[in-house]
């Protein structure tokens, strides 16, 4: 850790040279303590500029036991140091070194004092602390918002109330807010536990993934409805993808971030919970009972269309909503079920799954592809790590495949239909999706809190950076195309619906 040495010393530095206007000293003070160094600040006597060949300037590297005279003008040295012999010249350096053992010990007495949170550092200190280098190792742009990090690390220390856990909370969102990343987000322990149980497991709530609104909306006010899960109590009182969520219970929505109203959605299972949604022009009030999500993420369908005997076409309709820990598997096991049962073709159906695991979305796409890159994952700099698969997962790569899109479909969903579009192993139906680009990464702090960190934004195959834009479909779906699977087998067995589609169209480029 570095810190700057007290500018209380600068006035011993700052006075004339009375012994020689020609002789010029840099000072850099090295205070070596276990396990931590601290820099001074390099303090210089003037030197007289009209001696055009006026001695170059010398350098005192110091640490805790040594002090070494080297150049600092670049050139190659025969040993420790060079320099011309000469006895005004000594003279100067012996005068010089005594004046630097006084700074030494003025320096060490300065250093101690300071406000460096190299000593004394509280509980409370050490948990901000952890929070700082979390950030500063794992979010995507190294400027931090063009902000100094280090800087603000030491002004929030020095300056920032961190008397109690709750001050300290508030110095860690404060410094976060500093970002301008309303996806990089600091949870409490509670909140924490929340994020982590949506990806691991059921969730007892009332079944709605929420965002915040895409940038083309302006300043809309509330949070924007992503998916509403099917079968779930939001989805059954008839809310949708692009409603916007305007209050919970007796609190707007336009100061709270996604983490707040998610956890204000979640609680105890047969608790209401009063909701004001907006659907077009109209707000409604609803009064909704939390209940238990189930944990499967996947339903699937075989679809048999009409056809003569054995010949008949078969359809395998899989169901993806969301990218927990059971995703991959779950899809692995409907795939090879299907294929079990000859189907000719696929329909992978990503409507509404806002995403999850990342790792998920990466292993599903393996399943689909022989070959191939699945994303490119770049930061400030550039692609810093590519995703691909050789064909070692592969289970389903011989079968025609449409991938079924809306504008709820989110991040995970986004890089999954991403690299099945771009590698041409699909046809992808429906409207554009989110256009969430970027990844968060989520990490657990010492305390039980947790940090929500934006670690990276992805591109598709074709290089296609979809944040904020989308995956844009190759066809769209009649407005009437329904979202369960009973309903869907049915819009392609039926030529008189209004939601048919030929399901030899449905697989032809």
């Amino acid at each position: 850790m570095e810190v700057l040495a007290s500018s209380s010393l600068s006035p011993i530095f700052t006075k004339p040279n009375t012994l020689n206007p020609n002789f010029s000293i840099q000072v850099k003070l090295f205070v070596s303590q276990p396990s931590k160094t601290l820099k001074a600040s390099s303090f210089r006597y003037p030197r007289n500029p009209s001696r055009s060949n006026a001695n170059p300037g010398l350098v005192f590297v110091c640490n805790r036991y040594l002090c070494l005279l080297e150049r600092n003008d670049h050139r190659k040295f025969s040993g420790k140091f060079m320099m011309k012999s000469s006895v005004s010249f000594r003279k100067n350096v012996s005068v010089a070194l005594v004046r630097l053992v006084s700074v030494l010990l003025v320096s060490s007495i300065s250093v101690v004092t300071t406000d460096s949170p190299s000593w004394g550092l509280s509980e409370e200190n050490l948990l901000f602390l952890e929070a700082w280098r979390t950030i500063d190792r794992a979010y995507i742009d190294k400027t931090f918002n063009g902000q100094s990090w280090f800087r603000y690390r030491e002004s929030a220390l020095r300056n920032e109330p961190m008397n109690n856990r709750e001050e300290t909370y508030m110095a860690i969102k404060k410094m976060i807010a500093t970002l301008d990343d309303p996806f990089t987000r600091f949870l409490e322990p509670g909140k924490f536990q929340s994020l982590r149980s949506g990806t691991q497991g059921a969730v007892t709530g009332v079944g709605l993934s929420i965002g915040y609104p895409p940038a083309s909306e302006g300043s809309a006010a509330g949070l924007v409805v992503i998916s509403a899960a099917p079968g779930g109590p939001a989805y059954r009182a008839g809310v949708s993808a692009g409603d916007v969520l305007l209050g919970i219970d007796d609190t707007t929505t336009e100061t709270l971030t996604i983490y707040d109203a998610a956890q204000m959605l979640q609680g105890p299972e047969g608790s209401t919970v009063e909701l004001a949604v907006r659907s077009g022009p109209e707000t409604r009030v609803l009064s909704l009972t939390r209940e238990r999500v189930s944990v499967n993420p996947v339903k699937s369908r075989l679809c048999e269309l009409p056809g003569s005997g054995s010949n008949s076409p078969k359809i395998g309709y899989i169901k993806l909503t969301t990218f927990n820990q059971n995703a991959s598997g779950a899809v692995k096991e409907a795939i090879e079920t299907l294929r079990g049962n000859n189907v000719n073709a696929f329909v992978l159906d990503l409507r509404d799954n806002s995403g999850g695991s990342f790792p998920e979305g990466i292993e599903i796409a393996k399943f689909w592809l022989d070959k191939g890159v699945i994303v490119y994952i770049c930061d400030s700099r550039g692609v810093r790590d590519i995703y691909d698969t050789d064909g070692s997962n592969a289970i389903a790569t011989s079968e025609p495949l449409a991938v079924l899109v809306n504008k709820g479909t989110a991040s995970a969903s986004e890089i999954l239909a991403g690299a099945l579009k771009d590698n041409k192993r699909a046809l992808v139906y429906g409207e554009p999706t989110y256009g969430k680009g970027k990844i968060q990464s989520v990490f657990q702090l010492s305390d039980g809190s947790g940090l929500a960190v934006t670690v990276a934004r992805y591109e598709t195959p074709a290089h296609t950076d979809i944040d904020k834009v989308g995956v844009t479909p190759d066809h769209p779906l009649p407005k009437s195309f329904p979202k369960d699977e009973e309903a869907f087998c049915g819009c392609l067995k039926d030529p008189t619906a209004a939601c048919y589609l030929n399901q030899g169209l449905l697989f032809s480029r």
